[in-house]
């Protein structure tokens, strides 16, 4: 990715507010960008958001995906160049106990940003960020393709699904013969330091170790394609660019590791305990089997990631283990008190090789 094309560039994030969001922001901030941030305030308190001082680094426009009215004056006023969509009700467990939310939020706040692509001469480049649980999953060993079929089981996952089906009608219908690139990109589990989320393994780690619990594991036999976040945040503005430069490019890409990383969650959580209890932090972590009970969650997922590496010279640059050495250094930067900002500067850098 050449950081020098964002350079100025008007980029529009939905959702920039949450965890993803806020690395995409940092990543941006960096790279001289002009961001401009369309999303509810911060979703949980203390927020990433907040600790890295993004704010008062970007264009901070409060708003509601669904709210069209209030989404076509932001787009008038900015005119965009490259949008990136990653607004959402983004956890399972909460779209059982709001499905009306969740389906208004994932499928009309994407038919409004769409809306707003559509009126505004300006963008050249879209990215919609849905999920790798958009597919029918039927537990299978090896890796999902883009051309595998779309039916999610949850409201979560299958509004992504949605979302998904109602950006390719979009460009269909409406993009076919304009100079605008459009591509779905659809991301495995994501790690990394900041995360507060519910029902996210990482941040139930970093919680309990705050007050001294062990970490409660719901499913640890539950497998996952886990990545740190800078991967699929950079792989989004990669294929941002490239579009961009080469609209032919545009399409549907897995985002996610190689097949080695495809762990468990109680590997993944023996790993964060290893990996902090020889951090030398007065700390001791450790995790037990918690209740398994609850709605349905998928038990194995994997993605097939042949395409995006065929298609741009993609690959992962963070294995899990280095993955959870760098949450551990963010999480033990946070507990201190020192300055996560620029814990995540120096991760950023490293990541994209920058002066390394």
């Amino acid at each position: 990715m050449d950081m020098d094309f964002y350079r100025g560039r008007r980029v529009l994030i939905t959702g920039h507010t949450g965890f993803k969001g806020s690395w995409m922001c940092r990543v941006l901030i960096n790279a001289g960008a002009a961001v401009t941030g369309y999303a509810l305030e911060p979703p949980t308190d203390p927020s990433l958001f907040e600790l890295a001082g993004i704010r008062d680094r970007i264009e901070h426009e409060t708003g509601d995906i669904r709210d069209l009215k209030h989404l076509e004056k932001v787009f008038a006023r900015v005119q965009p160049e490259i949008v990136i969509h990653m607004a959402a009700q983004p956890i399972v467990r909460d779209s059982y106990k709001d499905p009306v939310y969740t389906y208004e939020t994932n499928v009309m706040g994407t038919v409004n940003v769409l809306e707003c692509v559509r009126l505004t001469s300006s963008v050249r480049s879209f990215v919609n960020v849905t999920t790798d649980k958009v597919y029918l999953n039927r537990e299978w060993q090896w890796g999902y393709r883009e051309n595998e079929e779309l039916n999610g089981y949850d409201p979560y996952s299958n509004s992504k699904s949605c979302s998904e089906l109602v950006t390719g009608s979009y460009k269909r219908s409406f993009f076919a013969d304009r100079n605008i690139a459009i591509s779905t990109c659809r991301a495995g589990n994501v790690l990394g330091g900041g995360d507060f989320a519910n029902d996210r393994i990482i941040p139930d780690c970093v919680r309990a170790l705050a007050g001294n619990r062990e970490i409660e594991v719901r499913n640890p036999s539950s497998t996952r394609p886990y990545q740190h976040v800078l991967e699929p945040v950079c792989a989004y503005l990669m294929i941002a660019e490239e579009q961009y430069k080469n609209p032919d490019l545009a399409g549907c890409y897995n985002v996610g590791p190689d097949d080695r990383d495809c762990r468990t969650t109680g590997e993944i959580v023996e790993l964060f305990c290893d990996r902090w209890n020889k951090s030398g932090d007065p700390k001791r972590a450790g995790w037990k089997c918690g209740n398994e009970g609850g709605p349905h969650e998928a038990n194995f997922l994997k993605l097939d990631c042949s395409l995006i590496k065929s298609t741009f010279g993609w690959k992962p640059r963070w294995n899990v283990e280095t993955t959870m050495e760098k949450i551990v250094q963010w999480s033990k930067a946070y507990f201190d008190g020192a300055d996560v900002a620029a814990v995540m500067d120096s991760q950023i850098d490293e990541y994209l090789m920058i002066n390394t």
